[in-house]
């Protein structure tokens, strides 16, 4: 499985979508297997089985992987990221599944890829959106397993489609461009010093002459 689905992508619009993988489903039936197991072949009463049974799907479903969708919206200006929980949702009795993150897509200025350590199964890689406020959010909940190759791909899809690479070339310029007033300011101002300081001199030998 990639790291994430292209939904949509035009000129001003890119919709990302990523669905749990098979990991995720193999846990998921394997941990309730074991429940079911336990229920199937223990002697104990029904009020235990159903415990047994409804105990593992939990557990399954807690370590399962969420539904997460990424929008990137030009024409508002707003980044949504969306994560659907099915664990929350049954955990909250369907009155609270889904969260979504609105971010200002103006002040977003760098997409990069992170490493992050998973649970049991190693390491695996995920994208980071860093803002001009100092804020990082992962584009991601979970991070993908496997190569670092679909993570960079994507984060050269994101650059490409926001134009994040002509816009760090032009604040980089930019400041360049300061830093080379900042070093002329100061070279004029030693400069100034230097002949407010050799005027003072040659005054003081003048006076030293008339006396």
């Amino acid at each position: 499985m990639g790291y994430m689905i292209v939904e949509e992508h035009s000129s001003t619009l890119l919709h990302l979508k990523r669905s749990p993988g098979i990991r995720s489903f193999s846990l998921l039936v394997g941990i309730a297997s074991v429940g079911l197991a336990a229920a199937y072949y223990s002697s104990d009463s029904i009020l235990w089985k159903l415990f047994y049974v409804t105990g593992s799907l939990f557990v399954a479903m807690q370590n399962m992987e969420e539904w997460e969708e990424a929008v990137f919206d030009k024409t508002k200006n707003l980044i949504e990221l969306k994560t659907f929980s099915l664990y929350a949702l049954l955990l909250t009795l369907w009155r609270r599944g889904q969260e979504k993150v609105v971010l200002d897509l103006r002040h977003l200025r760098d997409v990069c890829v992170q490493e992050e350590k998973v649970r049991y199964l190693g390491k695996g890689y995920l994208l980071v959106l860093r803002l001009a406020t100092g804020f990082s959010y992962p584009l991601t909940q979970n991070a993908t397993m496997g190569g670092r190759s679909d993570v960079e791909a994507m984060a050269v899809l994101l650059k490409r489609f926001l134009g994040l690479e002509e816009l760090q070339r032009r604040w980089q310029q930019e400041e360049e461009a300061e830093f080379a007033e900042e070093v002329e300011e100061e070279e004029d101002d030693e400069e100034v010093e230097e002949e407010d300081y050799l005027n003072h001199s040659s005054g003081s030998e003048d006076e030293v002459d008339e006396l």
